[in-house]
């Protein structure tokens, strides 16, 4: 059996473990926003929902190739409300969202498809429907900056959360 001295075990094993470390690195960090099948969050707004445009964007999301993996209507109450939109809390606005999305059932749903995170927020379009680009959601089924139809997750972090405040029976810890 051949002895290797104890300098070159240690350099390879430090060289084994950057190499699984600059390995988790590629798969967990840098492919982060790479072409791999993610989850996303979505909202139909209560503007939305009043106006009878839930199946109407529910037949476009299915057109773009989302797959629904869960849906439900719900009626957010202001303190639901409140922790979910928690991140906006210091801003003018907190307290007409709180309200406006408290003023009817919301139908949330978990989408997913290749880098679903991005494309749902492209295929929402801008937050003013003004300005949202022609076949977005919120250009054809917004009103305003307030009542835009439509929310996503901005970030794969928040789809993690947003996916767990409304679907927390599905997460398994």
């Amino acid at each position: 059996m051949m002895k290797f001295p104890r300098w070159l075990i240690t350099a390879a094993l430090a060289l084994g473990v950057l190499a699984l470390g600059y390995g988790a690195y590629v798969l967990f960090i840098k492919n982060r926003n790479s072409n791999r099948i993610e989850q996303t969050l979505a909202i139909i707004k209560p503007d939305a929902v009043r106006a009878k445009n839930t199946g109407k964007i529910i037949d476009r999301i299915e057109q773009e190739g989302f797959t629904i993996i869960d849906l439900k209507k719900v009626q957010l109450d202001k303190e639901g409300a409140e922790k979910f939109y928690e991140a906006h809390k210091n801003k003018k606005f907190f307290n007409d969202l709180v309200n406006f999305m408290t003023s009817g059932p919301v139908v949330v749903m978990i989408l997913e498809k290749q880098n679903a995170i991005k494309a749902w927020r492209e295929f929402m379009g801008s937050t003013n429907p003004v300005e949202a680009k022609e076949g977005t959601i919120r250009k054809q089924f917004g009103s305003n900056v307030e009542q835009n139809a439509t929310h996503g997750s901005d970030s794969f972090d928040a789809a993690i959360r947003e996916i767990k405040f409304f679907f927390f029976e599905r997460i398994k810890e």
